[in-house]
């Protein structure tokens, strides 16, 4: 595995932080700015720095490069396979009339299944189901292919996301990778850090993602009662106080964290479902939460591992990167230290990440957690 990074910045050349040389037949995996990779050329610019290849874009709410976390930048990995191959493929929302798990479906019908290991995917943030996109891409996947990735980001702005597969980014895209070769070793994990508090409340009216009834009364009206004077700021102040969601069906409880609010319904849309008669608890996090979180999800993802990491793909949690502040790279730092220097380390921060919980087969929707892709030929 041959892997070239590099990074710029607004009215920047591009700023090679490996050796730049000549790549066959490279995937190229670029994680930016949402106002950056608008900006007239970005992907002619990409373009012509590796003309053949298979070029992945995708808008963040923080670019991961090696140990650091950048802001209002553009980073990228071009990574040759020598002994695996990989295909590409994409959908848009807007040809499936918002009917997210038919085009997690139609996807994954796209990928021949021999030898397959894992796909690995990119989506848009803003106005997917990712928990209906999983089903679909789960429903045709072999039960022995792995998969994970996360929803595009745009800060903490939530205005809209980016992405596309060789092309100008554009919204609506979701775009997957599919990892093939029989010495390919593909592993994921995730793990949070977040601890409940508060009443737990039970769901008594929603729609998929759309929450609107706790206990019988409006859902939003309940939560900015608990948010005070930080509702003001919603959906951003979300962020901080995801909900914690027990469907008591025996599975593991998943986090949700809010994307948007709707006055008008009294209702709150989340990044993936909240089913009727689950019930919900406000959660809360440190630093070192955090950062311990990020270190168990990589204890998780290297002990089924035979090899040693080449390459990690990192998607964390941009209600993870508030509470860090200052000390966002901490949980980077704290994955490097478990998966070893040797790996090339690049991600981004996103509005929900795709991973299946340990020892389990299947991929979730999560949110505010710390999820790895590790690589290796």
């Amino acid at each position: 595995m041959k892997i070239v990074q590099a990074k710029k910045t607004k009215d920047t050349s591009w700023e090679f932080s490996t050796e730049k040389s000549i790549l066959k037949n490279p995937l190229v995996l670029v994680f930016g700015d949402r106002f950056l990779l608008e900006e007239e050329n970005c992907f002619e610019e990409i373009s012509q720095l590796f003309p053949d290849g298979h070029i992945v874009i995708g808008s963040t709410s923080g670019e991961i490069l090696k140990e650091n976390v950048f802001e209002k930048s553009i980073v990228l990995t071009a990574i040759e396979f020598e002994k695996s191959s990989y295909l590409v493929k994409s959908k848009n929302l807007a040809d499936f009339d918002g009917d997210d798990k038919l085009l997690g479906k139609a996807l994954m019908e796209e990928f021949p299944q021999e030898n397959l290991k894992h796909i690995f995917v990119v989506s848009e943030g803003s106005s997917v189901n990712g928990s209906s996109l999983i089903d679909g891409l789960e429903k045709t996947k072999q039960a022995n292919v792995g998969l994970s990735g996360g929803l595009c980001g745009d800060d903490a702005r939530f205005e809209k996301t980016l992405s596309s597969y060789n092309t100008a980014p554009k919204e609506g895209e979701i775009i997957a990778v599919g990892l093939y070769g029989e010495s390919l070793e593909v592993t994921s994990a995730n793990y949070g850090g977040w601890s409940v508090f508060g009443p737990k409340r039970t769901i008594t009216k929603s729609e998929e993602n759309i929450l609107f009834e706790l206990d019988g009364k409006p859902a939003l009206d309940l939560y900015k009662q608990y948010l005070g004077d930080k509702a003001k700021d919603l959906p951003y102040s979300a962020l901080f106080y995801p909900l914690n969601v027990d469907q008591h069906d025996g599975s593991q409880p998943l986090v949700r964290t809010i994307l948007n609010i709707d006055e008008a319904s009294n209702s709150m849309i989340l990044a993936g479902n909240v089913p009727q008669g689950s019930s919900v608890q406000l959660m809360m996090s440190t630093v070192d939460d955090i950062a311990d979180g990020a270190r168990e999800a990589a204890k998780l993802a290297v002990e089924i591992r035979e090899k040693k990491t080449e390459l990690a793909l990192l998607v964390s949690c941009v209600g993870r990167k508030l509470v860090m502040d200052q000390r966002t790279e901490d949980e980077v730092e704290e994955v490097i230290d478990v998966i070893g220097e040797q790996a090339a380390v690049t991600g981004f921060y996103s509005y929900g990440e795709m991973a299946p919980f340990a020892g389990q087969g299947a991929c979730k929707l999560h949110n505010q957690t710390m999820t790895l892709t590790l690589l290796s030929e």
